[in-house]
């Protein structure tokens, strides 16, 4: 009986091995197809489809939220051939005043990604530049978009809608899983993170999701960075938000910044009826709303120093009631290496939101991280995995410190001040940008995210205080005036260099000195591990089903 058996596998076996390579063709097609886009293995066989989880076991990367970053991270990785698992906590549409105006260099991105299509067919409207007003005086602002396609321009919109489009995106591969659930912690083993802990939406039974990679961008109330960055929040200030109705801006298609007492106040357009405000108050306690102290605040302190075109529109939107407000927060990025896990978005690193660039850093960080991991088959070492991506942090400086250096040093000099030196050096800021030329078009090409170089943002910040300086002491400098120049320049000194101190000096502007800028990917990691080839087969199976 047992020879029975013994031969009856044997030749069970020589079968199926005939069986599978009678099929030598589709087998080669089926491995040449997961090896066509940039030579990186995609997880889909020869008739195109992607591979679906069921099939292809644990996801390759479990990304907790799905906001501006988690959202189209998620489209790109699944654009890429990824397996991903996307755990949101609430995928409803989200309801912010932040998060609206696009930069042209986030543009950019977004059409680099694939995603520009995310801003049709939701009302978004086409921003070309500023308007800045002081003291009843005005300059106009354009971006300096001369070289570009017509159609790029910065894009502002209700934050809510662009993200539902992202999402729709993201989910619109087969190989991407888009949860509700609220992630409440990381799974390690030996100081490796092996994936997330969460409790579905309406469960209270813990689930657990596993993959080689987990990726953190929820936002900037992240409840997990703790453990993976040296988190130093500042809140300089809080957001005010209203929307205006029935009304239209003095200078169409332009963001509007009004230098107002004690701090800015925006304006900009989010659909084709609709003006966002967004009133500063500094300090980190806003009047009461619900009591009727942030009506008075906004209808005494705010509405005279607001453009007569909309002042009758700031007070009905009060009059209406739906007053929002939020903390503005800054953080410098300042990671843990982890292995198995990596920070991104407002979860590592946050800037204030006067400049509208944090949709541009992070539009821009997806793309570093994109090319990060194209080259890499297999995720499964994390301590390689882990060191390689640290690389991350270098690779998008150029960007996120030109970005974020600009959003604290100018939201400083546009607050007023009772100080001299720092009215000085308000006043000669607005009149250097309104000197139109180069004097406009380089500091609105570090804005916009076009031109994101720390150099030449140094160059236009001092030229600004050299400028204020000059007006001080021409014609006849006297003793009093010197001095007043002396602490404005002692003052620019004060504000831009304990910003850039906080970015990192030599990965600001030095980053090819940083060994990371150079780091390779591992060699090993290029490889297609057991459990793909085994997906690869399984899927060969399926299509000649």
């Amino acid at each position: 009986m047992d020879y029975l058996y013994i031969t009856g596998a044997v030749i069970a076996s020589l079968l199926s091995v005939v069986f599978l390579y009678t099929l030598p063709g589709k087998r080669k097609n089926a491995i040449a197809s997961v090896k066509t886009q940039n030579g990186k293995l995609l997880k889909s066989y020869g008739n195109g489809m992607c591979l679906p989880a069921e099939i292809g076991t644990s996801p390759d990367i479990v990304i907790v939220g799905a906001g501006v970053v988690g959202s189209a991270l998620a489209y790109t990785l699944g654009k890429d051939g990824r397996r991903v698992h996307v755990i949101e906590r609430d995928l409803t549409e989200p309801d912010r005043i932040v998060g609206e105006l696009l930069q042209p260099g986030g543009y950019l991105s977004l059409i680099e990604l694939g995603l520009e299509d995310c801003v049709n067919e939701i009302d978004a409207q086409r921003v070309f530049g500023y308007a800045l007003y002081k003291d009843g005086k005005s300059t106009k602002l354009p971006y300096p978009l001369e070289d570009f396609h017509p159609d790029v321009a910065g894009r502002s919109f209700h934050h809510g809608r662009f993200i539902q489009k992202m999402r729709e995106k993201a989910a619109s591969f087969p190989n991407v899983r888009l949860e509700q659930g609220t992630v409440t912690s990381l799974l390690e083993e030996k100081g490796t993170v092996k994936g997330v802990q969460y409790k579905s939406k309406g469960s209270d039974q813990e689930l657990t999701a596993h993959a080689p990679l987990t990726i953190v961008c929820d936002g900037c109330y992240s409840n997990l960075r703790r453990s993976l960055c040296n988190a130093k929040v500042d809140i300089p200030s809080c957001f005010v938000g209203l929307v205006l109705e029935n009304c239209q801006l003095p200078y169409a298609n332009h963001g509007h910044v009004i230098l107002a007492d004690p701090s800015p106040i925006l304006f900009y357009p989010i659909s084709s009826t609709e003006i966002r405000c967004l009133v500063d108050v500094p300090g980190q306690k806003v009047p009461s709303i619900s009591a009727g102290d942030m009506a008075h605040y906004l209808k005494t302190k705010v509405a005279p120093q607001v453009p007569l075109e909309l002042h009758a529109a700031f007070l009905a939107a009060i009059d209406k009631g739906n007053i929002k407000s939020m903390p503005n927060r800054s953080m410098p990025a300042a990671p843990h290496p982890t292995p198995g896990a990596f920070l991104m978005g407002d979860a590592v690193n946050m800037r204030h939101p006067l400049t509208g660039g944090g949709m541009t850093v992070a539009l821009a960080d997806i793309v570093v991280v994109r090319d990060l991991l194209n080259p890499l088959n297999n995720l499964n070492d994390a301590s390689a995995l882990c060191k390689y991506l640290g690389s991350f942090y270098t690779l998008r400086k150029p960007v996120s410190s030109t970005i974020n250096t600009l959003a604290g040093a100018l939201y400083k000099v546009f607050c007023a001040s009772p100080d001299p030196a720092r009215k000085e050096m308000r006043e000669a800021c607005f009149d250097y940008l309104s000197l139109g030329g180069i004097f406009s078009n380089g500091p609105l090409a570090l804005l916009s995210g076009l031109n994101p170089h720390p150099l030449s943002l140094i160059l236009h910040f001092f030229s600004v205080a050299i400028y204020a300086v000059g007006r001080l002491l021409l014609p006849f400098p006297s003793p009093k005036r010197m001095w007043i120049g002396t602490r404005l320049i002692m003052g620019a000194s004060g504000i831009i260099f304990p910003i850039i101190s906080a970015e990192g000096v030599r990965q600001m502007f030095f980053p090819v000195m940083v060994p990371s800028y150079h780091r390779a990917p591992p060699v090993h990691l290029n490889d297609v591990d057991d459990k793909q080839e085994k997906a690869i087969y399984g899927m060969e199976q399926l299509s000649t089903l």
